[in-house]
């Protein structure tokens, strides 16, 4: 298998306290032991994966430095993309700017379980609006949150009011989107420009309605991703031989295929 990981953190080490450690077994191990370059680069290897879009912003101080040197290091392995927090307002947006102008970064990724606010909220749009201009997806993180904080602001429904006014937006849903399921499906069926990523969910727990959907109308639409080191690679890798998709084009798709199309176009 070609494998495409659509979001991989860079693991830094050190005394870390894992807030979702509780979902993931032997997690506060691994963020404690850490993950070098070469170890990930290792690890993707064994199990087959070919790229991964890095993170930063999110996992640790210094993980931008982090991302930039690995991509740098191995173009085609690695693409980029950054948690950006939109209640910063205009240096979010002029951050956005740097990061997809100056940087090459491929995704820019918001998450309600950190800003506390809905994703039509106005403080998201001027980020929205850069995004548009500059041509870079949006990763928004739908569903109920690992980390111990109010869910109701990763309800997708207000997605929708994002694509109305966006309309040339391409939009990623993130982290699964449980209990919202459906309406993820919804909107992807809706709005054309809106995508799925599995990440933080092992692949034998994918939701059964998102499997439909990219078994039918929606295998241009959905993708794998790890949220490594949340899940580890080796297990990913044998989860998702063993995925029920309906025929050979449609796996591969979801493998690689689709993130390929989203963050490697140029590859």
């Amino acid at each position: 298998m070609d494998i495409v990981d659509a979001w991989i953190n860079p693991n830094l080490g050190g005394p870390v306290a894992g807030d979702v450690a509780y979902l993931f077994p032997g997690l506060q191990e691994r963020l404690e032991r850490g993950t070098s370059l070469s170890e990930l680069l290792d690890q993707m290897d064994a199990a087959g994966v070919s790229r991964g879009v890095l993170c930063s912003g999110y996992s640790a101080p210094g993980d931008r430095e982090w991302c930039i040197e690995a991509r740098d290091k191995f173009p085609e392995r690695f693409a980029l993309s950054h948690v950006v927090d939109p209640r910063e307002g205009m240096a979010a947006v002029r951050l956005v700017e740097e990061l997809v102008r100056q940087d090459g970064y491929a995704l820019i990724r918001m998450l309600g379980l950190q800003t506390q606010l809905y994703y039509n909220d106005p403080a998201y749009y001027p980020v929205y609006a850069k995004c548009t201009e500059v041509g870079v997806p949006v990763g928004l993180n739908v569903g109920f949150p690992g980390p111990q904080v109010p869910s109701k602001y990763q309800d997708p429904l207000p997605v929708d009011d994002v694509c109305a006014f966006f309309p040339e937006l391409t939009v990623v849903l993130q982290h699964g989107g449980e209990p919202w399921v459906d309406l993820c499906v919804k909107l992807m069926i809706k709005w054309p420009n809106v995508h799925y990523m599995t990440s933080a969910i092992a692949p034998k727990h994918v939701p059964t309605q998102v499997l439909q959907y990219a078994n039918t109308r929606g295998a241009d639409r959905v993708m794998f991703a790890s949220d490594f080191p949340l899940l580890t690679h080796s297990r990913c890798a044998a989860e998702l031989a063993a995925m029920p998709f309906r025929d050979r084009e449609r796996h591969e798709k979801f493998l690689s295929g689709n993130a390929s199309a989203l963050f490697f176009p140029a590859r």
